[in-house]
């Protein structure tokens, strides 16, 4: 059952899949802002997928994070996602990202619970 406060971290080590030269998004081999803005949907589906009913996921609706320091290659990055609020199916989160020298992104994540199948018929 979906409650108020579920939560998850998810972590990556910074190394060259993840840097904002690979992705495209800058020149610097740091940490890329698309791989952080990944890490936090990540942890925010997962503090909920256990919770929401068989057949159902859930699905990135909307993401507004600031990304305010940089993390270099072989940095250790934890992504936590908090459920702030449940309104239907839209659920939102706040998200934060850290490395061992403190907070490096922080913002708010909207997903929305779908049933599978109807989600995925809509692609047909």
């Amino acid at each position: 059952m979906l409650s108020i406060g579920l939560s998850h971290t998810s972590t990556v080590k910074v190394d060259n899949t993840n840097t904002a030269r690979t992705y495209g998004s800058g020149g610097l081999d740091v940490f890329a802002t698309p791989a952080m803005v990944g890490l936090m949907e990540n942890a925010a589906m997962k503090a909920v997928e256990e919770h929401i009913p068989e057949g159902c996921s859930t699905v990135g609706g909307r993401i507004d994070v600031s990304h305010i320091k940089p993390s270099k290659i072989g940095a250790l990055i934890e992504a936590s996602a908090t459920l702030v609020e449940i309104e239907g199916r839209k659920l939102t989160f706040n998200v934060v990202a850290n490395d061992a020298d403190g907070k490096i992104g922080e913002g708010w994540h909207v997903r929305y619970v779908v049933d599978i199948e109807k989600f995925m018929s809509k692609l047909r």
